[in-house]
């Protein structure tokens, strides 16, 4: 049985579809006026390898994650650029598509971008005014009162006293309660807005994920995830205008994946430390950033450094080698009463624990490195398989060919052109000179092994 911490239960509870065999799951997405950050990435690569062991499950999966092209930080940059909101947005989705899928993030069943859900946020936003959860303010905004929803802090576990003494809220006249969050608010010049009961304006951040999870997956579905970050305003925002809007209970599991960390700090673009995923990828081959990523219990904070990633890199090298080892291994269903295979499957059944399934993972390449068993080989192609890792030819993989080299390294051909300068010096006795062209490779991060079939290489 599947076990899932749930966030709001504050325990690992086991997993009970509200359809047998079938999966329902909104994420909540990027907000798209800048490249995906290694934040984004945890959270893309996190719900993937969620959706990943669900099918592998016979689960049909429903997979919603959203994009936010509306909010306050859109609308600044794309004045700052100088171009249009849809110009801005378009482009950055198609970057958090490139990056998404350089790290082997398979796409949602669904992808809505708030802006075309505005019509069904406004009739939401209704209903709460109707049910006087909501109220018109005298700036033009709408605000929600979350004094009339009884359940508001179910999620954070706060009560609404621990909210206001604990919490910076805005001080607003306008607003009845400092804790009251913005539903609608009214345009501004310059401004894109929509028309609506109260007048000219656009929907506030919170609403959208009521709206679009409603509209496209029901008022009532099975998980709900996203960054630790959000789960209190946001989260509990989203509580608050879905439970109240429909009398009727809202999401049966939460789940909430750690903050990212650089050298054990929060990563922020105020400390400096703020890196994209495109940055990264100039220096480490996706593959390696979403093993690092996995890693990790997606419920624990994730440290990045340079070193870490190196260390990632030689771990991920080592199951690779053990495969290149055995040479090409045929695909087969696995044997789920294979004591390995069990093991893996035990692990993503505690909560999707990565951790004790990679660790799997390095057994199976300790029994090949001692057996050159192929029946681990396929095991272990398979396994990793799940979590999107080891799918690529070893070979390529170990000489980096898939990948951006990291600047000033080595092309292909000139360290090919290397090896055959080696191989005639070793065969006119000239032993120094090819000691000293392995030395030099090897300084500059390429590794020759030579074997019964002749010299390879790859990348340090």
């Amino acid at each position: 049985m599947l076990k899932i911490y749930n966030s709001i239960a504050r325990e690992k509870q086991d997993f009970v579809p509200l359809v047998p065999g079938k999966v329902k799951m909104y994420v909540c997405g990027m907000t798209v006026y800048d490249y995906c950050h290694l934040g984004h990435a945890r959270v893309l690569v996190v719900f993937d390898t969620v959706v990943r062991w669900f099918k592998a499950n016979n689960f049909a999966v429903n997979y919603v994650r959203n994009v936010t092209d509306i909010d306050d930080k859109i609308i600044k940059r794309a004045q700052e650029n100088h171009e249009s909101i849809e110009d801005l947005t378009n482009r950055f989705i198609q970057a958090m598509n490139e990056d998404s899928a350089a790290l082997g993030v398979v796409q949602p069943t669904c992808e809505p971008r708030a802006t075309g859900y505005v019509e069904h946020m406004i009739s939401m936003i209704n209903t709460l005014v109707n049910k006087k959860l909501a109220y018109p303010a005298s700036n033009g905004d709408v605000y929600y009162s979350v004094h009339d929803f009884p359940g508001y802090g179910k999620l954070s576990g706060k009560s609404l006293d621990d909210l206001r003494a604990g919490e910076r809220v805005e001080i607003d006249s306008s607003k009845k309660d400092p804790l009251d969050f913005v539903l609608w608010k009214a345009a501004k010049p310059g401004e894109p807005s929509w028309e609506s009961p109260w007048g000219k304006g656009r929907p506030g951040w919170h609403i959208e994920c009521s709206a679009m999870s409603e509209q496209l997956l029901g008022v009532h579905f099975d998980i709900h995830g996203g960054g630790q970050d959000l789960q209190f305003p946001h989260h509990e925002n989203e509580i608050a205008q879905s439970e109240g809007a429909h009398d009727h209970p809202f999401v049966n599991y939460w789940m909430h994946n750690g903050f990212v960390r650089v050298d054990n700090e929060k990563m922020s673009k105020s400390l400096g430390n703020f890196f994209t995923v495109r940055e990264i990828l100039k220096y480490y081959q996706a593959e390696v950033v979403r093993f690092f990523i996995l890693r990790a219990h997606y419920r624990s904070p994730l440290n990045y450094s340079d070193q870490h990633l190196k260390d990632t890199k030689l771990a991920l090298d080592r199951l690779y080698i053990a495969l290149k080892e055995v040479g090409p291994t045929e695909k087969t269903a696995i044997n789920w009463s294979n004591a390995a295979a069990r093991k893996f499957q035990d692990a993503m059944n505690d909560d999707f624990n990565t951790p004790e399934a990679i660790a799997v993972l390095f057994e199976l390449a300790s029994d090949i490195n001692k057996t050159d068993s192929q029946e681990s080989a396929s095991l272990l192609k398979a396994l990793g398989g799940l979590l999107g890792l080891l799918q690529q030819n070893p070979q390529d993989y170990l000489q980096n060919k898939a990948a951006v080299n990291v600047p000033d390294s080595l092309a292909q051909d000139e360290i090919e052109q290397l090896i055959q300068q080696r191989i005639t010096a070793r065969k006119e006795g000239r032993y120094s000179d090819a000691d000293t062209i392995r030395k030099n490779l090897l300084e500059q991060g390429v590794i020759l092994e030579d074997g019964s079939q002749g010299t390879t290489w790859r990348r340090q």
